[in-house]
């Protein structure tokens, strides 16, 4: 039996019983459980609430959704104006989270839950659609396979399953452990293509404090179990960051692991992340004072903040960095005038004159170059 099969298995059987290994003691809020069938309740298997990070009015895509748990509530938070996907490929979870949706419809005044079966890894391709599509194709041979190739590549391409840029926060909780070794980097590009920019990430998951050795990746029991799949701390972050996100940060991290196996800690956190903007970066005048405590920090995009000092940034950089966990840690700098902005070129660690925040000219009379003009060099 592979991992997969170990995984879709043992899932299954915990959509048909309670199967208690398979979660983490978490907490929920009480006012979003009140609303939820017990069954859904009983046969929830996660390691956290990414639920936490939805907003009202958010399209949320919730990666391996199972009974639907997480789904339910955040379509509590996000309102009539939001919209909630669950996707996952386990056909007795996808049941048992449509058996309540007529039953949720109601309770939530309108009907914003849909589920969809479909793989993590892959979400441009609709397995339900693939399902039928092999009923009427059954492949035999490899003109067969072609044939159900080139129906997939064509499906992706004109009826995805999941849209590019199309969502503004996907979250998961405990699934990415489970996901085969060779596809997780798939599933985090996955999660960079359909989120919208400025899109989030809040993903709990199991992670351990070592690298998991072979012998261990083998065990099918264990890897079912959330425990021989997880990613290091380490790892589990870069992923995001090799993906192109910003602002990755391990949000909460369970100071007492969940289980230790050959010594190895295995332990929840919630990782968040964002998708930049993809908007040209621009000077119109912005800065930004980095408040401390450190004596410096640098972005994923290289930018240099020492502490104190009046930092240069462009008009999308300075947008990131007065939003969500970046706000906390910078004071903005508007420019005082309307400025119709040039490309941004300053090398890390240029500063803005306070000047250019106080309506004086930071050229000398008659200049008109900018910091791009060639042989002018940067401020």
């Amino acid at each position: 039996m592979s991992m997969q099969d170990a995984v879709y298995e043992r899932y299954s059987g915990g959509a048909r019983a309670i199967e208690p290994q398979l979660c983490c003691p978490v907490s929920y809020d009480p006012r979003y459980l009140a609303a939820l069938p017990p069954e859904i309740l009983d046969k929830d298997y996660g390691c956290g609430d990414p639920s936490r990070y939805v907003r009202p009015g958010d399209t949320v895509l919730d990666l391996g959704s199972g009974g639907g748990k997480i789904c339910y509530i955040a379509a509590q938070i996000v309102g009539a104006g939001g919209q909630v996907t669950g996707v996952d490929m386990n056909d007795d979870m996808l049941a048992l989270a449509r058996k309540y949706q007529p039953h949720m419809a109601r309770q939530l005044g309108g009907d914003r839950v849909r589920f969809l079966k479909g793989k993590i890894e892959d979400l441009a391709l609709d397995v339900a659609a693939m399902d039928t599509w092999l009923a009427d194709n059954p492949v035999h041979d490899t003109r067969g396979l072609a044939a159900l190739q080139a129906w997939q590549a064509e499906q992706r391409r004109r009826t995805p399953l999941v849209p590019d840029n199309s969502v503004d926060l996907v979250i998961s909780n405990c699934v990415l452990n489970l996901v085969d070794e060779n596809e997780k980097l798939a599933v985090v590009r996955e999660i960079f293509r359909v989120l919208k920019p400025h899109g989030r990430v809040a993903i709990s998951d199991i992670v351990a404090d070592e690298p998991v050795p072979a012998a261990l990746k083998t065990d099918p029991q264990l890897w079912s179990g959330c425990i021989s799949g997880a990613l290091t701390e380490t790892a589990f972050q870069q992923a995001f960051v090799q993906a192109g996100f910003l602002a990755v940060g391990i949000d909460t991290w369970a100071p007492a692991p969940w289980q230790v196996v050959h010594g190895i800690e295995f332990r929840a956190l919630t990782l968040v992340a964002q998708k930049p903007s993809s908007q040209p970066c621009i000077d119109k005048g912005h800065a930004v004072i980095y408040r401390g405590p450190f004596a410096s920090v640098t972005d994923d995009e290289g930018h240099l903040f020492p502490r104190g000092e009046r930092m240069a940034v462009c008009e999308r950089t300075y947008q990131l960095l007065m939003q969500g966990d970046y706000r906390m840690h910078f004071i903005g700098v508007e420019p005082l005038g309307e400025r119709a902005g040039n490309p941004y070129c300053a090398p890390p660690g240029t500063h803005r004159p306070a000047s250019e925040s106080k309506r004086a000219a930071h050229l000398a009379a008659g200049q008109s170059a900018t910091c791009c003009d060639p042989g002018k060099g940067c401020y």
